[in-house]
Order: C-alpha cells, then sequence, then structure tokens
C-alpha cells in the first residue's frame, strides 16, 4: 500500500539560521490516526506548515497521496489535505462565518449557491448553524474552535491535520471536539501535548523533540512507559475523555 503521507528527510531553518527540524522521516497510511506530540518548541507546527507548501524545506521531501508538494503542486495538495491551525484567528478571515466556511467549496470551483449550502450543513453539523451570519471575533473561544475546523471539513480532505485543536478549551469544549473527531472518517495526524486528547482519538504516537523524531511506536504502548514519558517532557493522562 503506497503511504497516504511521507515525509523523508525533512529538514527547515529560519531565515535567522535557527534549525527547526533536522532529517525528519515517517509514514501514514491512509486510515491511520496518529498523535504528533512533544513539548512547545518541539517543531510540531513548523512540521505541519510543510505538509501543504507553507513553509518551504531546506532540505527532504513532502508527499500527499502520491503528489511532492512543492510550488507548482500546492494548490492540488491543498484539495487532499486539511490543515487546521493552532489560533482559530488565522483561518477565520472574511466578514461572516458562513463566508469563511463557504471559501473552500468556492475555491475548488464550486458555485456560489452551492458552496453557500455546502457551507451552511457543515456550521449545522457542528452545532454552528444559528452563527453564519455573525463574525468570527463575536463567537466564543470553543466557537472558534469549531468554525476553524468546519473551514477545513466542508471541503472533505483525505488527509485532515489539527494543531492543538483543544488547546485554551474547557472540559466541556475537549469533549466536544474530541466526539466530533471520533465520528470522522478521515485520516488524522494531531499534533498536540495533550495526551488526554491523543488517547481519546488516536492509535500511533510520533514523538517530536528538538526537531527530530525520538520515538515512533504504538500509543498505547507510550502510555504504558512512564519513562520514555517523563524523558520526553510528556505528561501522562490523568482521566480518559468521554465521548
Amino acid at each position: 500500500m503506497t503511504p497516504l503521507l511521507r515525509v523523508v528527510d525533512l529538514a527547515f531553518r529560519y531565515p535567522d539560521g535557527t534549525p527547526a527540524l533536522a532529517g525528519v522521516t515517517f509514514s501514514i497510511d491512509g486510515g491511520e490516526r496518529v498523535a504528533l506530540l512533544g513539548p512547545n518548541g518541539a517543531g510540531k507546527s513548523t512540521l505541519l506548515l510543510h505538509l501543504n507548501g507553507l513553509l518551504t524545506a531546506s532540505a527532504g521531501r513532502v508527499v500527499v497521496d502520491g503528489i511532492e508538494v512543492t510550488e507548482r503542486s500546492a494548490r492540488e495538495v491543498r484539495r487532499r489535505i486539511g490543515l487546521v491551525f493552532q489560533d482559530p484567528d488565522d483561518q477565520l478571515f472574511l466578514p461572516t462565518l458562513l463566508e469563511d466556511v463557504a471559501f473552500g467549496p468556492l475555491n475548488d470551483g464550486r458555485p456560489a449557491a452551492e458552496a453557500a449550502e455546502l457551507a451552511r450543513a457543515q456550521l449545522a453539523a457542528l452545532g454552528l448553524g444559528h452563527a453564519g451570519d455573525r463574525a468570527a471575533h463575536h463567537l466564543s473561544g470553543g466557537e472558534k474552535r469549531l468554525a476553524a475546523l468546519a473551514t477545513v471539513l466542508v471541503t472533505r480532505p483525505r488527509l485532515l491535520v489539527l494543531d492543538e485543536p483543544t488547546g485554551g478549551l474547557d472540559a466541556r469544549g475537549r469533549q466536544r471536539v474530541v466526539a466530533l473527531l471520533r465520528g470522522r472518517e478521515e485520516t488524522l495526524l494531531l499534533a498536540t501535548h495533550d495526551l488526554e486528547v491523543a488517547a481519546a482519538l488516536c492509535h500511533r504516537a510520533i514523538v517530536l523533540v528538538d526537531g527530530r523524531i525520538a520515538a515512533d511506536l504504538p500509543l498505547p504502548e507510550l502510555l504504558a512507559r512512564p519513562d520514555l514519558l517523563e524523558r520526553h517532557g510528556l505528561a501522562a493522562p490523568l482521566d480518559p475523555i468521554g465521548g
């Protein structure tokens, strides 16, 4: 089986020369649900921004659904991979939420009426049907998280990539996002330092430390190794998150 995502010897340095990624290699098969774990500053967000061409690697390559990510192929790659940013304000930029969610289908060439219909249906599915005419800055933190998810889910990507999707949410908000993601069928790559969320959604863990892969193993095996968790700055989950 050809992996849905392949990352090969990926390296990246910021313009000031600071290294962020150093020889990162892994693959994800269709249907997998993978947690990308690591402490703050490990390089998780930087790695995710390479997957759809928002950052250009210093070395190495990324292949999504058989297409190598380049400046020329980025538009086609973004039809297959849906990236939800860590800060929902980076995802929501149009005057109304309905316009934000319709933007993806419009960009894919859907007629305006069809794009609006898809956006309304997606908002309703996430419990935001009442908020279509509101601006993002009028939403609560939890609503913004769901709205950012809506902008990506409406395009039906093959690979769903989420950067700290429960960051800053209260217990109820975390449970709602987890319940939503449990019901999805897309291949999932979830970047988080929250092992409770990872354990609720994923079966495999890739641990990134200082821009390098420190471990790649089944998540239950990682959770059973307190020495490994402590070594890589991860805290064992206290309680499972219910669905």
